[in-house]
């Protein structure tokens, strides 16, 4: 029994290692992407709008092969390694190659930059996600304790980001590269309990077929899953695109204002990390569809509360809300698909449903949200993207359907 835990200890640090190096790499880049493209780039709100919907556009091209692959590959690490090799080539790619096609052109650089950095995180993360999850399930230790070492990742990459960042704009990229090419070697380490693959596929042993995958579309919980995080994680990462470029106007001095950015940002990862560590316990009593509408909840108040902050000490603290957002959406997520899914679909229903969702609406919603901030500025588009998230929380509570631990704690109520 000792002996058992112990391996499970050791196979729980190993993936929360791969989250941390994986997350480092995306949190280093993206926090301060706005920033850069602003600053370094030249790009206005519109123009930078464009480019995350360009990403977003290019991510709904590859998640649904990578669901289907990942749910096919299993434990095969073949598309995961792929995925962190493309991740070391992040240095040389802004170092080298960006800047001089958007000089050609915005619109062709934006694209061209799409299918890269697309690769690697809009549609990445979700074979990163999905085979940690599985990963977790197989070998017997809970997915959301080995996600906050993403969280961690997050915290440490922007107190230095912000530090680098105003040395050298470039070195954030750099140093992804150098935390994608230590994932890429402790990638090698990672080792799966075969003993127990009925956590991962279920009672259900049975191969995928094109039929059973077709038939995902056909399940209307599907689609009201869809449509709740096009109204919520959604717009949540809509409103935190360019949020950076809103934090700064309440300084004095842009540098000051990127300086305190990437503190609270720290901060607020720091504390998602804490959090993190209760979430999944907190998730198995409520029931995953009562965290995602809770995440619907504080997501709605965050970015009604950005409208209305009248200072940057207000503001900074609305901010913090986002350390509990993260870890309800994470760990509701995957609990709510394993537990109202097929568990052999898992990775096709998280990119199809979540991901895929989530960056059509994206794509669409990023170079709305920026002209909005052209033309109506920040707060009064803040006020239209709540709204949203408001309105869709509110639907989703009588069209979500219970996930299996809601309707068993249901079930044993009537006994």
């Amino acid at each position: 029994m000792n002996n058992t835990s112990t391996k499970e200890q050791k196979h729980f640090w190993t993936f929360g290692g791969g989250f941390f190096f994986y997350f480092f790499v995306w949190a280093i880049v993206l926090t301060f992407l706005p920033i850069w493209l602003e600053e370094q780039a030249g790009l206005n709100t519109s123009e930078s709008g464009f480019v995350f919907s360009a990403m977003a556009f290019v991510a709904l091209i590859y998640q649904p092969f990578f669901g289907v692959l990942s749910d096919k590959l299993v434990f095969k690490k073949n598309l995961f390694g792929t995925i962190v090799v493309a991740a070391m080539l992040m240095g040389p790619f802004f170092q080298w190659v960006f800047i001089p096609l958007l000089d050609i052109n915005v619109i062709f650089g934006a694209i061209v930059a799409s299918f890269y950095l697309s690769f690697v995180f809009y549609a990445g993360v979700g074979v990163i996600e999905s085979y940690i999850e599985r990963a977790s399930r197989a070998n017997g230790f809970e997915y959301g304790r080995a996600r906050l070492f993403g969280s961690i990742a997050g915290a440490t990459a922007s107190l230095v980001g912000g530090i680098i960042f105003v040395m050298n704009p470039y070195s954030i990229f750099w140093l992804g590269s150098a935390s994608a090419i230590i994932l890429y070697i402790l990638m090698f380490t990672f080792k799966i309990n075969t003993n127990h693959l009925e956590r991962v596929v279920g009672e259900n042993s049975v191969p995928l077929t094109k039929e059973t995958i077709f038939n995902i579309f056909k399940i209307k919980n599907f689609w009201m899953l869809a449509l709740f995080i096009i109204g919520s994680a959604c717009m949540y990462d809509v409103f935190d695109q360019q949020f950076p470029n809103y934090y700064k106007t309440f300084f004095d001095s842009a540098s000051a204002g990127t300086t305190m950015f990437s503190r609270l940002v720290s901060l607020q990862t720091g504390l998602e990390a804490i959090v993190m560590i209760f979430m999944p316990a907190l998730i198995n009593k409520i029931g995953a569809k009562k965290g995602l509408l809770l995440f619907g909840l504080l997501t709605f108040i965050r970015i009604f509360g950005s409208a209305i902050a009248p200072n940057a000490l207000v503001l900074s603290l609305v901010r913090l809300i986002a350390a509990f957002e993260m870890p309800l959406l994470l760990i509701s997520i995957m609990k709510y698909i394993t537990g109202s899914f097929d568990m052999r679909l898992s990775a096709t229903i998280y990119l199809l449903a979540f991901n895929f969702a989530k960056q059509l609406s994206i794509m669409i919603f990023s170079t709305v949200a920026g002209t909005m901030y052209t033309s109506m500025g920040y707060k009064n588009s803040y006020f239209i993207i709540s709204a949203i998230v408001l309105i869709i929380t509110i639907f989703s509570i009588f069209s979500l359907k219970n996930d299996r631990i809601t309707v068993e704690r249901e079930a044993a109520s009537y006994k």
